[in-house]
């Protein structure tokens, strides 16, 4: 069975920075696959279309600059908050609020999203909410474990829970909620966000 569109695809990678030499960011192994729905805008486009067509115990090497991947870094994701809207009961939340701590956040629209503490002073609190791989080429070496149909349920659950979603701005890592998830083995990043996902 070739992988397309509603197919069941499990496989196994390796994610480096840059390329095969560079540093390695993740690993699914044949105990923790990366499993999601082809086809269904859980993954980066670039990565979704160098898989169409494959089968199982194909291998893989696809390499994304930043714009196919993350995108570019972003100035105006780095922002300064007030920091009164971390307080809780009057107290400055200092255990959460900590520099080095992603914290999950919403926006005014209602967008979940999380947001990197940088810097912490008297009135505010500096935040990057970028991808934390922004403004990062990703190259990932691996191969096929298993191409199926994939059943109603994971399709729905797959459409309907938004836990992946591909460029949402939160990511896999941050809001893995669907059945597809629930090992973990949809995040491709392991400082939070969805390596082949958001």
């Amino acid at each position: 069975m070739k992988i397309g569109k509603n197919k069941m695809v499990s496989l196994t990678y390796d994610l480096h920075y840059d390329d095969a030499e560079g540093e390695m960011i993740e690993q699914a192994t044949s105990g923790k696959p990366l499993s999601f729905v082809f086809g269904t805008g859980l993954m980066l486009p670039k990565f979704e279309a160098h898989l169409e067509g494959f089968e199982v115990g194909n291998p893989f090497e696809i390499s994304l600059q930043d714009v196919d991947a993350y995108g570019e870094l972003d100035e105006n994701a780095i922002v300064d908050l007030p920091k009164h809207i971390f307080f809780i009961d009057g107290e400055f939340d200092e255990e959460m609020i900590a520099e080095g701590n992603t914290v999950p956040m919403m926006s005014t629209s209602g967008q979940r999203m999380n947001g990197l503490v940088l810097e912490i002073t008297d009135d505010t609190v500096k935040m990057d909410f970028n991808h934390p791989l922004a403004g990062e080429s990703l190259f990932f070496k691996g191969q096929i474990t298993e191409v199926r149909e994939a059943t109603d349920e994971e399709i729905a659950a797959t459409l309907g829970g938004g836990g992946c979603g591909c460029g949402s701005g939160g990511g896999c890592g941050s809001g893995c909620e669907d059945d597809l998830c629930e090992d973990g083995s949809c995040s491709t990043d392991s400082k939070g966000g969805c390596g082949c996902g958001c």
